[in-house]
């Protein structure tokens, strides 16, 4: 498969999409004032919630950490939440902060999830940005040098910052994931909480955070088998965060 992108600068990719950030971008991103949403997903450590294949890149962005008597782990996203246009975009659809633009902007359109192929009919970009401009993908393989570069940098990110992210998640109450595959659980802290929380963080080492997390699952034959691994399941409607089912109608 060969693939040739050039941008046609319509700004689609900037609109209505949460754009994942590194600890450093996230906390950019608040002093900038920005709105950073907070989406948790984990799986158990008997594997349930996730593909046997998935299994190892998973891991290593994940944080284990205890429900109810199980070990799970839970991968935590910091994203830039944009709600129609991204705050940055200009009145031409520029970005304004185009030299310091998050890594997940600059890495467009590839994905950085290695079990997710680039397919270029589930992009936003109109067709004349795939007819056009350098060779992206040359016989499935990407070829520039520079995104694998950039794709690289993310996932070491990923990696880097997730015990940040928990201990940060602990002090802002953030203790409930969605199993992966069924869902998101989605929170938008306080904007002065959150930076506060990132700078207490990463002033002093990490200790661990002790309290234990739940599941928020879609229904009562996935609460079975969450539980029946020995995790704990919310029972309480949610107050602090929204649920956002992946699963099928």
């Amino acid at each position: 498969m060969n693939t040739s992108f050039s941008c046609v600068g319509c700004g689609k990719c900037c609109t209505d999409h949460h754009v994942p950030l590194t600890l450093a971008e996230a906390r950019q991103w608040a002093a900038d004032g920005g709105q950073v949403i907070v989406l948790v997903e984990g799986f158990l450590g008997n594997g349930l919630g996730l593909p046997a294949p998935q299994r190892e890149h998973a891991q290593r962005r994940s944080c284990v950490v205890r429900s109810g008597n199980a070990e799970a782990y839970v991968a935590i996203t910091f994203a830039a939440y944009n709600v129609g246009p991204c705050r940055n975009l200009d009145e031409d659809l520029l970005c304004r902060i185009y030299q310091r633009r998050p890594l997940v902007c600059r890495i467009y359109p590839m994905e950085i999830n290695p079990h997710i192929p680039l397919q270029p009919q589930a992009k936003e970009c109109p067709p004349e940005s795939w007819e056009q401009g350098p060779a992206l993908i040359v016989g499935g393989e990407l070829v520039d040098q520079e995104l694998i570069e950039l794709i690289r940098r993310s996932r070491q990110a990923d990696r880097d910052d997730i015990r940040s992210k928990e201990a940060i998640c602990a002090l802002l109450g953030i203790r409930t994931t969605a199993l992966k595959g069924d869902g998101f659980t989605a929170y938008l802290p306080e904007m002065t909480a959150l930076a506060q929380a990132i700078d207490q963080v990463q002033a002093r080492p990490l200790a661990a955070a002790g309290t234990a997390w739940l599941f928020h699952v879609s229904g009562d034959d996935i609460a079975g088998q969450v539980q029946a691994a020995g995790a704990q399941v919310a029972t309480e409607a949610p107050l602090n965060y929204a649920f956002i089912s992946l699963r099928a109608a």
